[in-house]
C-alpha cells in the first residue's frame, strides 16, 4: 500500500508535524536520581534526525513525594528542569518535535526492592487493584497538590519550549485508577458508578493544565481500556460508555486523544472493525493516535517477558489510516531498537528493518 498518508503533514493548533509517526512513550529509568542525562538527550535527537515526527518523552514524574515508583524515572520538576531543557534544545537541533509525557505511578507496587518513595502512595481508595489494599486513599488536599502539580509541570514544559505535553492517563496508573472502577470506591466528587464521574480528577487535571498553558498549546492525553494490572478490563462496553467517558475529558482542554491498546488491529466493540482511536474520532471528532504492536510480529507485553519479535506488515495500519480512522501512528518498540526506522519504511528499506530483542530494553542507544 501506499505510503503517502503515513508521510503526510499533520497540524493542529501551533502542533506541526512532518509527517503522522509518533515515538511513543516508553519508560527508560536511564535518569539518575530523576534527573536526564546527556545520553539522553541524544536518544531522543537520534529520533529526531531520523524523521520521526513527534517524539513523546518516557514518562517523566510531576511533583509529589511518591509520584515515582522507580528512582532512575525522570522528574519533571526541580533539579530536572534545566537537563530537560537540554533535551529539547538537542531535539529542536536535530529538526524534531517533542511532549513530555506527564506522570504520576498512583497506587502501583514499587519497582525497587532497595528503594523506598520518599512519601505517602497516592491513590483514590488505596487499592492497587481490586481487593488488594496499597497506600492510602488521597485526602482533598493531596488530590488538589496533584492537580496542581500537573499544572506546573505542563506550564513548565511550555516555558521550557515543549511542542505539547502529554497526560498520562492509561495504563492502571493514577489518573486511570481514578477511571476504573475496580480501584476507585470512593463516595464524594471523584467517585461515582459511571465513567463521567469517575473522570471528574482527570477533568480537573485537564482544566487545570489548560489555564496554565493558554488555549492554542497542544495537549493530549493517553488512555486505555486494559490495565496492567489486569489486561482484560473494558471499562467502556459500548459506544455510548465511551462518548460519556472522552466528551467531558475534551470539553476540560484534551486536545488529541492517544488511544493505547495491546494490538492497534483489534475492533473496539462488536459490529465494527474501529479500533479504540478509530471510535474516539469518530465519536468526539477530535484528532487520535494510534498505538500496539505497530510495525512488529508480537506484543509489547509479551517483550517484557522475553519474547522477541520480526518485522512486520504495515499494510493493516495504512488501509485504517488511509480511510481516517485515526490521525498519528504510535511506535514503541521498532523505535527503541533502531532510532531510523522512520527513514528505512520511508525508503522502502524494509530488508534493513530488525528484529526486536528484549536486550533492547537495557540499552539507552
Amino acid at each position: 500500500m501506499s505510503l503517502d498518508s503515513l508521510y503526510s503533514p499533520f497540524q493542529f493548533k501551533s502542533l506541526k508535524l512532518p509527517n503522522r509517526v509518533v515515538m511513543a512513550p516508553m519508560t527508560r529509568s536511564f535518569s539518575p536520581h530523576g534527573v536526564p542525562t546527556a545520553e539522553v538527550a541524544q536518544y531522543y535527537r537520534r529520533r529526531a534526525e531520523a524523521a520521526v515526527g513527534l517524539i513523546i518523552s518516557e514518562g517523566t514524574v510531576v511533583n509529589r513525594p511518591a509520584a515515582a515508583n522507580d528512582p532512575n524515572v525522570p522528574r519533571f520538576w526541580g533539579d530536572a528542569l534545566p537537563a530537560w531543557q537540554q533535551v529539547i534544545d538537542s531535539v529542536h537541533a536535530g529538526g524534531g518535535v517533542m511532549a513530555p509525557q506527564l506522570w504520576h505511578v498512583g497506587a502501583v507496587r514499587n519497582r525497587r526492592t532497595d528503594w523506598v518513595p520518599p512519601g505517602p502512595v497516592d491513590g483514590p481508595s488505596g487499592l492497587s487493584s481490586p481487593g488488594k489494599l496499597y497506600g492510602e486513599a488521597m485526602t482533598d488536599a493531596a488530590i488538589a497538590d496533584t492537580i496542581a502539580a500537573f499544572a506546573r509541570a505542563a506550564a513548565d514544559a511550555k516555558a521550557l519550549g515543549f511542542d505539547a505535553i502529554e497526560l498520562h492517563g492509561a495504563h492502571g496508573y493514577l489518573i486511570d485508577q481514578f477511571f476504573w472502577d475496580g480501584t476507585n470506591q470512593r463516595s464524594d466528587r471523584y467517585g461515582g458508578a459511571t465513567l463521567a464521574q469517575r473522570g471528574q480528577f482527570a477533568a480537573e487535571i485537564l482544566r487545570a493544565v489548560r489555564a496554565a498553558v493558554g488555549p492554542d498549546y497542544p495537549v493530549i492525553i493517553r488512555l486505555s481500556q486494559w490495565k496492567q494490572q489486569d489486561y482484560a478490563v473494558r471499562m467502556a462496553k459500548t459506544p455510548q460508555e465511551m462518548e460519556a467517558w472522552l466528551r467531558p475529558l475534551a470539553d476540560a482542554g484534551a486536545d488529541i486523544f492517544h488511544c493505547s491498546q495491546r494490538r492497534f488491529w483489534e475492533p473496539e466493540f462488536e459490529g465494527s472493525d474501529l479500533n479504540f482511536a478509530g471510535w474516539a474520532k469518530k465519536l468526539i471528532g477530535k484528532p487520535t493516535i494510534t498505538v500496539g504492536s505497530v510495525g512488529l510480529s508480537g506484543e509489547f507485553i509479551a517483550a517484557f517477558g522475553g519474547e522477541s519479535s520480526k518485522p512486520a506488515s504495515l499494510d493493516e495500519l495504512l488501509r485504517r489510516l488511509d480511510r481516517g480512522d485515526f490521525d498519528l501512528v504510535a511506535v514503541g518498540r521498532a523505535l527503541i531498537n533502531d532510532p531510523q526506522w522512520v527513514l528505512k519504511v520511508r525508503d522502502g528499506r524494509n530488508a534493513e528493518l530488525l528484529d526486536f530483542s528484549p536486550a533492547s530494553l537495557g540499552t539507552l542507544f
